[in-house]
């Protein structure tokens, strides 16, 4: 399978801009296709699902096992993009601002240069990357859904590449389990940390099976352009199947642990943001309904989808849990 942009969606139709055309940035769908099968035999091995299966209500209908013919598909998604404009003028990035209309403004001359993302912990060769070599790995094409818990939800074209491609650098060990992210702590250039509007810096996790999945991809462009400060320049995590805050931004630390790591809005909140956080229109937020959503340009509302609409590849990760309990 090649990865590559949906047949019926011209490309007058979505932006403008020529940069977009450029066929150096669709890169290495086959190469991809490749290793799709041998790495999704791997991390159902990583993390397998708890020996005993918790009490309540099952999501059985999503929890059957991830084919590997699943995981060759998902790496695009045949929807209408969502404008340029709306991508980068409507964001969710407190260290700048809590109003998602000023991020953009807020962070106009952000510096990301120079820029180092460390991956140490668990691992047998702890390592920095500087911007020039995160940038030097295979970059890729990814169109995925984008879903908030607020009920937006927006369709972007991604460039980066597998997170799992980073973290085989650093070797880890046989006692990771989970993955845990750390944002840029730096008020005088992210001037919204100078508030306790939440526990700085920003920190985000994953289950070592859903770090090491092939959806899972760290982001450093999108629309065929650098990515641009109000969506987390110069280097992003996207999980295309669990809602926006996970998808944590302007990464500077990885580590790879044996235990739970903390997660902000969790810490914040717990009992309305959960440590998985997966789209899930069957678990209501305890303020307000996940069961549809608002395409930012439109104005119908559509069903939400389970996982955001990649179930077919990422519900085997479940198989076995409670999915009301581990929200």
């Amino acid at each position: 399978m090649l990865i590559k942009k949906p047949d019926d969606i011209k490309a007058s139709e979505i932006t403008d801009k020529q940069v977009y055309l450029d066929r150096r940035l669709f890169m290495r769908g086959a190469a991809l296709a490749a290793t799709t099968v041998a790495t999704g035999l791997l991390y159902r091995k990583l993390n397998p699902p708890p020996a005993e299966t918790p009490k309540g209500e099952k999501l059985a209908d999503f929890a059957k096992p991830t084919s590997d013919a699943a995981l060759g598909e998902g790496f695009t998604v045949n929807e209408q993009l969502t404008p340029l404009e709306d991508i980068t003028n409507y964001n969710n990035f407190y260290e700048f601002s809590t109003d998602k209309g000023s991020v953009a403004s807020e962070s106009k001359g952000f510096v990301t240069k120079p820029w180092t993302v460390s991956v140490e912990g668990l691992v047998n060769k702890p390592r920095t990357f500087d911007l020039d070599e995160l940038l030097s790995f295979p970059l890729e094409e990814r169109v995925y859904r984008l879903r908030c818990v607020e009920g937006w939800s927006m369709v972007i074209p991604w460039i980066g590449f597998p997170l799992a491609k980073l973290l085989e650098k650093a070797e880890p060990t046989e006692q990771v389990r989970y993955v845990a992210f750390q944002t840029l702590y730096d008020p005088k250039r992210m001037p919204n940390q100078r508030t306790g509007v939440l526990d700085w810096p920003y920190v985000e996790g994953l289950r070592l099976d859903e770090a090491k999945h092939p959806l899972t991809i760290l982001a450093t462009g999108l629309y065929g352009e650098t990515l641009p400060p109000q969506d987390g320049a110069p280097i992003r995590l996207v999980v295309p199947w669990k809602y926006g805050f996970k998808s944590i931004k302007s990464i500077v630390k990885i580590q790879l642990i044996a235990d739970e790591p903390p997660t902000t809005w969790n810490i914040q909140a717990p009992n309305e943001y959960g440590f998985y956080s997966n789209v899930n229109p069957n678990v209501p937020h305890p303020r307000w309904s996940q069961a549809k959503e608002r395409r930012i340009g439109e104005f119908r509302m559509r069903e939400t989808l389970m996982f955001n609409g990649y179930a077919e590849q990422v519900a085997g990760l479940y198989t076995g849990m409670d999915l009301r309990r581990y929200f």
